[in-house]
């Protein structure tokens, strides 16, 4: 009983923590599906240059652990930063640790979105693609009604595993200082000495988010699967 009260009392900042980690991980994968559909078109560009540097980006940042990027984006960019300013003789600036956590694990993201939606779009048959331009739709409206809904039944599952990940990846932004639920719960159960109890409930919460989510993505695949024939899942 004395262990619930204590949970009791600190279940308010840890759902405020939880909040916080929806927040950024929503943010992170808006601006991670951007820059994936943006470095998918660029892998697949017939021009050198754009494809040399997705492919560059997408290598570099899936082959360097997360953590390393979060700490140089935040410590290492703001060490720069404060060079730049005092070189210009212009104030400082201070980089926000919750930009800087979106930031990073928008940029680490987009690299693995990137790889989930250009094999995707080599998945659409090409043969759909040219009947759209043949019945005279210009190159944004093949875009958004052929090619992009078609590619969402090929990438949904990436995308999936993807979110899923982001949503865990959001612990490291514990880090730099901002109070997600994994931050909290660990200054819980350091001041009650019970860190089990309170990393149970930040891993009870992640896998309630994990459920919520494997549920609108059951939705989403049943909505871009429409009329095409399935076998059963067991999943």
């Amino acid at each position: 009983m004395v262990n619930i009260s204590i949970i009791a009392e600190y279940m308010p900042r840890i759902l405020s923590g939880a909040v916080l980690t929806l927040e950024i991980a929503l943010l992170s994968l808006l601006l991670s599906v951007i820059i994936g559909l943006i470095g998918a078109i660029m892998r697949l560009s017939k021009n050198p240059v754009l494809a040399g540097v997705a492919t560059a980006y997408s290598t570099i940042v899936r082959g360097v652990p997360d953590l390393i990027w979060m700490l140089m984006v935040y410590y290492s960019a703001q060490i720069g930063l404060n060079s730049l300013t005092e070189w210009l003789g212009l104030p400082t600036f201070e980089i926000s640790p919750f930009l800087a956590g979106v930031f990073t694990l928008s940029f680490i993201f987009g690299a693995y979105f990137t790889e989930t939606f250009r094999g995707a779009i080599l998945a659409v048959p090409y043969g759909q693609i040219e009947a759209g331009y043949a019945y005279g739709f210009s190159s944004f409206s093949v875009l958004r009604r052929i090619t992009f809904p078609l590619m969402m039944r090929y990438a949904l599952p990436g995308v999936r595993n993807n979110w899923l990940v982001l949503t865990k990846a959001t612990a490291l932004v514990s880090i730099i200082g901002l109070d997600d639920m994994t931050r909290i719960a660990h200054q819980g159960g350091s001041a009650t000495h019970l860190p089990f109890l309170f990393n149970m409930v930040s891993a009870c919460l992640f896998l309630l988010i994990t459920f919520v989510s494997l549920r609108i993505f059951a939705w989403l695949e049943r909505h871009y699967q429409r009329g095409v024939r399935q076998e059963e899942s067991y999943e």
